[in-house]
């Protein structure tokens, strides 16, 4: 008989709903597709096992309390939420995570899950991803992690995280291709009108660029020149006479406060004003002339470093009904 993977899904009060009830989904598909008495069997954890409620407000149980769970397991894994920075200070809850990881052949987490995870010391010196909204965060309060915003997931050894939210859907669809093989991952997809891999990269589509805050004057200066005109000539020696600075100390000034340099600032910041365009009906052309790029071409060269997809798909997809129609 073929052994059934043990998969136990940790959730905290206030969890995002869809963390939880996307993995199960397609870990039900995929047991349904192998037909042989395989596949998966998924419980839900809770803290004391008590009834908890979703960032959205449904109200959902559990099958097991955490304190009782036991291993062994195939996959640990846990959910985000909204709260999951007030669960990162209960260290009952911490020990019970830390203790049935090491009885899981795998541990994995959904967006602001990893929190959790790292607070219980199991992600140290792991390469990790969460939701974009809080890998600065993430960075910040641990930073023995190597976060990467930029993934959809990431793999690293016996260890998965995901960004947020549906991004848990592919990963459980990774682990399945993983643990049945590529035809059962394909066809549980395709049952959920899911990509098994999404088209342009496995990227996180980030929120809206915010320039940061500087320290010197100089350098505000010509971070607002930028912000306010994109399309305007923002050439290295334009920008270093507007700060009445060398081009030398301009770079330097990027280098330590923004963490980059003026021509990918630049660019960033073009990147951002494109963006807006095509997500209110602007044509790939249009959006290239309004935000100061040379060409469409040179365009899609930045759109690609940015956001992982070219313009022309990112239309497509964040164009509203009403635009597109």
């Amino acid at each position: 008989m073929v052994a059934v993977r043990q998969i136990l899904i940790v959730a905290v009060d206030r969890c995002q709903l869809l963390d939880v009830a996307g993995p199960m989904d397609v870990f039900d598909a995929a047991t349904r597709l192998t037909g042989d008495g395989g596949g998966y069997r998924v419980r839900v954890a809770t803290v004391g096992g008590r009834d908890i409620r979703s960032d959205s407000g449904l109200r959902f149980g559990a099958d097991v309390a955490l304190e009782r769970a036991r291993g062994p397991l195939d996959t640990l894994l846990v959910a985000g939420g909204l709260a999951s920075g007030r669960w990162c200070a209960d260290q009952a809850l911490l020990r019970h995570l830390g203790r049935l990881a090491g009885r899981a052949a795998r541990i994995a987490s959904v967006c602001s899950g990893a929190e959790l995870l790292a607070a219980a010391g199991l992600l140290d010196r792991r390469r990790v991803t969460t939701h974009w909204a809080r890998c600065d965060r993430l960075q910040r309060r641990y930073p023995l992690l190597n976060v990467q915003p930029d993934r959809i997931y990431v793999r690293d050894g016996n260890v998965a995280t995901s960004a947020g939210v549906t991004a848990g859907m592919d990963l459980a669809l990774a682990l399945v291709e993983e643990d049945l093989g590529g035809e059962v991952a394909r066809l549980a997809a395709r049952w959920l009108v899911l990509y098994l891999r999404r088209p342009g990269g496995q990227s996180q589509f980030a929120g809206r660029f915010t320039p940061p805050d500087t320290r010197s004057a100089p350098l505000r200066v010509v971070v607002d020149a930028v912000t306010a005109d994109p399309a305007a000539d923002h050439r290295l020696d334009r920008l270093a006479a507007a700060a009445s600075m060398s081009e030398r100390h301009l770079a330097r000034l990027f280098a330590t406060e923004l963490r980059t340099t003026p021509a990918r600032f630049v660019e960033r910041v073009r990147v951002e004003s494109a963006r807006e365009a095509l997500e209110q009906g602007s044509t790939v052309d249009t959006a290239a002339r309004h935000s100061g790029f040379s060409s469409a071409e040179v365009m899609r060269r930045a759109f690609l470093r940015v956001l992982g997809v070219g313009p022309a798909d990112y239309r497509l997809r964040f164009t509203t009904a009403r635009e597109a129609a």
